[in-house]
């Protein structure tokens, strides 16, 4: 398992142990000691997936704090473009956003520090994507910036895209409490 950092301080893109076979394919997607040693979180509280078809943008989703989290995904079915942007103002990257693609046939994922925002465009139709994180779901802490507010060619003219997710704020609109 590689863990590659990114633009981002503190996010890792993430390369699984990776085997294809006749019978198909084996990813290992966590490993703690790897985790561990590069300082990355080992103890996950909640872990959960979601399924989208092509054209679906999910995001810019996060937890405020005390109740924030850090956040491991990858894409378990399709391939899709995984944005995260950077909210945290002391940060040298405050607002600057990484899009990086993931892709079930090659079982990459990404591991993303607390104070960052995170979404998805569904590249193909059928996406699973799966999320581990170090937090318990709080709705009362769970919000976001509005998914087009930073600057991103997402690529598509017309997405899929919630109602939640098209009333969150604008990234210059949002007072960060991280």
């Amino acid at each position: 398992m590689e863990l590659i950092p990114t633009s981002l301080p503190g996010c890792f893109e993430i390369r699984p142990f990776f085997a294809k076979d006749e019978r198909g394919t084996f990813v290992k997607t966590f490993h703690s000691d790897r985790f561990a040693e590069a300082g990355l979180p080992v103890e996950w509280r909640e872990e959960f997936y979601s399924s989208s078809r092509k054209g679906v943008i999910r995001g810019m989703h996060f937890q405020t704090p005390p109740l924030d989290h850090e956040k491991l995904v990858y894409c378990m079915h399709g391939r899709v473009l995984d944005v995260v942007v950077d909210l945290r103002r002391a940060s040298p990257t405050y607002g600057h956003h990484l899009a990086i693609e993931l892709d079930a046939t090659k079982g990459h994922g990404l591991m993303i520090p607390k104070g960052m925002a995170h979404g998805f465009l569904a590249l193909t139709d059928d996406v699973l994507m799966a999320y581990k994180v170090t937090s318990v779901h709080a709705p009362a802490n769970d919000t976001g910036i509005h998914w087009n507010s930073f600057g991103l060619d997402w690529g598509i003219d017309q997405p899929i895209v919630s109602e939640r997710d098209r009333s969150h704020p604008q990234l210059g609109d949002f007072a960060s409490p991280f």
